[in-house]
């Protein structure tokens, strides 16, 4: 088996420093760092291996001997590992371009994040700070009274009223916690009986045969989005869509807004719908059975309402039963007050 020579530099300097006791341990110093920097190129017996020189190692070179079918493993190892460092050389700067993409597109989103969070935590902090304040100034005040009711309640009014974030009627008419049983709902409709469920027939339901209320009382406002939406419409309105489909209950308050008022403008018209609208929930609220039993009775009975936020005030009226044609939906209305 013949044996190829490979050659390894090292400079005088390097292995003088690297000398503590003769140049033999040099050699073995360096030899053991040479087998470990390319363990194929150093048999693990060095007596099976002849050196090229015998004798004294010189300074400055140092030849090992290895044969040539480990040197051709050598070789073929080497070659592999120069491709590959330059092909994940390659792939490194890919995906460092890559990786600084994704990170500047990383570093835009958290920026927009944190300003969307830092937002809502200021919102949240201002509503943490409202009911803070709800406990101290109230709710410790009269202890008594909300521990009262935290084993049950008896509301005198059931308010119908619209979700418009302006009219809430806790706030315009005073209401504490256990005096109003209240839903909100586009427009302050109410549906006339009938089988198919709604959020504000089961309300009604809940509220007269379970909580026992003694008034029912709907409330409408000024520059009502839903009655604007009703008198805009078209026919029957679009059947695809919620809003159309659900105030389509005032289509008869609409059609004597626009038969008194024809001449008019749409906001004159719109005005005139609010309140004919409310007069209309009067009347359907008649059609439910267990509602117009407790009306005959005396034990119930029901009123409208009207806020104006443009000029804050409100108004207030009573349905006259006996007075008005349930089955002709005539509605005669009594007591009638405007707040201002």
């Amino acid at each position: 088996m013949g044996f190829y020579p490979v050659f390894f530099s090292f400079s005088a300097l390097q292995v003088r420093r690297s000398l503590s006791v003769s140049p033999a341990s040099a050699f073995t110093s360096i030899s053991s760092k040479m087998a470990a920097l390319l363990p194929f190129s150093v048999p693990n017996n060095p007596k099976s291996t002849p050196f090229v020189s015998s004798g004294r190692i010189p300074f400055g070179t140092i030849r090992i001997a290895c044969s040539t079918a480990k040197i051709s493993k050598i070789d073929d190892t080497h070659l592999r590992l120069v491709n590959s460092v330059k092909i994940n050389a390659t792939f490194r700067l890919n995906a460092s371009r890559e990786s600084m993409e994704s990170f500047q597109d990383l570093k835009i989103n958290d920026e927009e994040s944190l300003t969307e969070t830092g937002y809502e935590k200021e919102l949240f902090a201002e509503m943490k700070h409202r009911f803070l304040n709800f406990k101290r100034l109230r709710y410790l005040q009269q202890l008594d009274h909300f521990q009262k009711l935290a084993n049950s309640q008896e509301p005198k009014f059931m308010i119908v009223s619209c979700a418009d974030s302006r009219v809430c009627p806790s706030n315009i008419l005073g209401f504490q916690p256990g005096e109003a049983f209240v839903v909100r709902n586009v427009a302050n409709l109410v549906p006339p009986f009938e089988n198919e469920p709604s959020e504000t027939s089961a309300a009604l339901e809940f509220a007269v045969n379970s909580l026992k209320v003694q008034n029912l009382l709907v409330t409408g406002h000024s520059r009502c989005g839903g009655i604007r939406a009703l008198m805009s419409m078209e026919g029957e309105g679009d059947s695809s869509s919620f809003i159309s489909k659900w105030v389509a209950i005032g289509k008869n308050a609409r059609s004597i807004a626009k038969t008194a008022l024809s001449n008019l403008s749409l906001d004159l018209q719109c005005r005139h719908c609010e309140k004919e609208s409310v007069n209309q929930s009067l009347m359907n609220l008649l059609t439910y059975p267990w509602i117009i039993e407790k009306v005959i009775k005396g034990s119930l009975f029901i009123h409208g309402g009207y806020y104006d936020f443009v000029n804050c005030t409100y108004e207030k009226w009573t349905l006259d039963f006996k007075e008005s044609d349930v089955e002709g939906g005539r509605c005669t209305i009594k007591d009638k007050e405007c707040w201002m």
